[in-house]
């Protein structure tokens, strides 16, 4: 029987299947060259500033009131909420309410103390106009020997005390007073109310769920904004903002939809310019980079593709080159 060789006969068959193996992973992680549409329609523009100088950006839609985020002024649990994502509501509409068992408990046993403040009111005023009327009494008798001057002087000190009771009762009285009206104030903020007319955009708070006033409270737990009509908030680099013709309308279409394009009206520019939030996650994107902010609003008539936090295209006219310099 022949002896196997490790040199000449197991090592070359090793390297074969080395290779075999090779070729095979080569082939099943090779990248798909193969041709298909996009997935998104890329941003373009037609019509008149196809071939005009332009200003391209990035935004966002909004609500023409900003985004409202809707907290409490009241912890506690929620009683119920009133509202649902959609929804239009006016100003000063309820949109949910905290549990107000303890605030109605306070308000009871301040109410108590205001008819027990009053009572004591009522008493002392009794009491000081009788130890008035009798010091007056020992102070017209003509006989100075009928009335010592021991009785005197402690009618005058019934008159003090009972005077005493009186302004200490009206002083609590007052104090109840003041705390009712507290009680009562914070009973009406426990229904929280819609700051201004609008939709509603999300709701982020359930009946029975706890929440907190103050920062960090784990708010908002309702956002809301006027979307009659929508705003869109454009980013334009730095280098490119002095480019822009500002008053001039913009072209605007979804991200993903170039087709559904419209035509925005100028609002305003925002007087600070900001650090760019959104970034292309492009290797050569500097992380420093600032943006001019500006405001365009949208037609009335616009299509459903434009939605309160979708991303958008635009295309702004530029200066043209004597206005540049």
């Amino acid at each position: 029987m022949a002896k196997l060789s490790l040199s000449r006969q197991i090592l070359p068959i090793v390297a074969l299947i080395g290779v075999a193996i090779a070729i095979y992973m080569i082939f099943i992680q090779s990248p798909d060259r193969s041709m298909a549409e996009a997935e998104e329609t890329p941003a373009r523009v037609n019509g008149e500033l196809a071939g005009e100088a332009r200003v391209a950006g990035a935004g966002i839609v909004e609500p023409s009131s900003e985004t409202i985020e809707i907290g409490t002024a009241i912890s506690g649990i929620v009683e119920t909420v009133l509202v649902r994502p959609g929804e239009r509501v006016t100003a000063g509409e309820p949109l949910f309410r905290v549990d107000t068992r303890s605030l109605r408990s306070r308000i009871s046993e301040t109410e108590a103390a205001i008819r027990r403040a009053r009572a004591a009111i009522a008493e002392a005023r009794a009491a000081e106009a009788t130890a008035t009327r009798q010091l007056d009494l020992y102070r017209n008798i003509d006989d100075p020997l009928a009335v010592s001057r021991s009785e005197i002087i402690a009618a005058e000190g019934n008159v003090s005390n009972a005077r005493a009771r009186r302004q200490l009762a009206e002083a609590e009285l007052a104090s109840a007073q003041a705390s009712l009206s507290t009680a009562r104030t914070e009973l009406d903020r426990a229904t929280v109310r819609a700051p201004i007319s609008g939709e509603i955009l999300r709701v982020d708070v359930r009946p029975g769920e706890l929440v907190n006033s103050g920062p960090g409270g784990g708010g908002p737990y309702i956002r809301m904004g006027e979307t009659q009509p929508l705003h869109v908030r454009i980013d334009v680099d730095e280098d490119e903002a002095v480019r822009v013709a500002l008053g001039e309308p913009a072209i605007v279409s979804p991200r993903g939809d170039a087709d559904a394009r419209v035509e925005a009206s100028f609002v305003r520019a925002e007087p600070l310019v900001v650090p760019k939030t959104s970034l292309t996650n492009s290797a050569s994107e500097r992380v420093d980079v600032r943006v001019l902010q500006l405001i365009y609003a949208l037609p009335a008539d616009a299509p459903e593709a434009f939605r309160v936090g979708q991303q958008v295209d635009a295309f702004i006219p530029a200066k043209q080159a004597a206005e540049a310099e």
